[in-house]
């Protein structure tokens, strides 16, 4: 027969302790998850504004691009276009929207051939 050992004065409050600690831990887990899927709903979304962005520069509508930037890509966001003869690319860099990720810059780029009888000087 076995006898159980009971739980001495030096044992009180392990377990609390121990579903603290890893409450803390689950709760930073989570932190970072969330803060994570924010970062890459936002590289989408610069993904997303730079394409778009390149689509309507290739078609000649330069003010139609920024303001597709402005509605599509996070905030603070900034256009930077390259053109090179016939192509243009556009970059899109963000910071991340997360707090939770300091440090973390957003970019994404898209390349585009002018249409033909688009303008071909794109801002």
């Amino acid at each position: 027969m076995k006898t159980r050992a009971r739980a001495g004065p030096a044992d009180r409050g392990a377990v609390t302790v121990e579903a603290a600690i890893a409450l803390c831990a689950l709760t930073v887990v989570v932190g970072l998850a969330l803060a994570g899927f924010t970062a890459v709903a936002g590289q989408l979304r610069c993904t997303d504004a730079a394409r778009e962005a390149a689509r309507l520069l290739a078609r000649g509508e330069p003010q139609l691009a920024a303001q597709a930037v402005e509605q599509i890509a996070p905030p603070g966001a900034q256009l930077a276009v390259t053109s090179e003869g016939n192509s243009i690319t556009v970059e899109v860099r963000a910071a991340a929207v997360s707090g939770l990720l300091p440090g973390l810059h957003l970019a994404a780029s898209a390349f585009a051939i002018l249409e033909p009888g688009a303008d071909d000087a794109p801002p």
